[in-house]
């Protein structure tokens, strides 16, 4: 087995026999799946893995070479970090750095824990609106509430793309 120690490549990207993206594994399970000819590489990532017999370039895109069949995930799942990426890490009041979430309609109001009712805010203004509503406080906001769309986010959620993968992945729908 290659001595596995990447610099920069943080993950791969695993695309199905078709060529559909299917998630992202670990630098260490594309190294395995390549090895053990489930997958092959499609893209190479920085540095060179070594073993004793072999050299194998780090995988920075894989194909399976079977195809396997994926249930359809309709919804993407509701997570802090999902929250602060679709806001860009920006309060939704008042634009500045964000490092709270808040509940729109509050939830001791009937407000609900989703997408559509949850944004990133600062704590100054998380802390002034307290138990009201943003119409209460005379506020406006910047943000559109709505769950993330697009293929990006289903398989990538919150991370960052490798520039790599922007052949597989239509990142221009997931930068809204």
């Amino acid at each position: 087995m290659p001595d596995i120690r990447p610099t920069a490549a943080t993950g791969a990207l695993v695309l199905n026999a078709t060529y559909e993206p299917l998630g992202v594994v670990s630098v260490r399970r594309a190294t395995v799946l390549v090895l053990s000819a489930k997958a092959v590489c499609v893209a190479d990532g920085d540095g060179i893995l070594h073993s004793s017999r072999e050299e194998l370039a780090v995988p920075s895109v894989v194909r399976l070479t079977r195809y396997v069949r994926v249930p359809f995930r309709a919804h993407i799942g509701l997570s802090r970090r999902g929250i602060f990426a679709r806001d860009g890490w920006r309060c939704a009041y008042c634009r500045g750095p964000a490092e709270t979430i808040d509940h729109v309609i509050p939830r001791s109001r009937g407000g609900r824990h989703n997408w559509d009712n949850v944004v990133a805010a600062c704590a100054r203004c998380n802390h002034s609106k307290g138990d009201r509503t943003p119409a209460e406080m005379g506020w406006r906001l910047t943000t559109a509430l709505a769950a993330p769309r697009g293929i990006a986010w289903r398989i990538l959620g919150h991370r960052l793309p490798d520039p790599r993968w922007a052949d597989w992945l239509d990142l221009s729908e997931s930068a809204a």
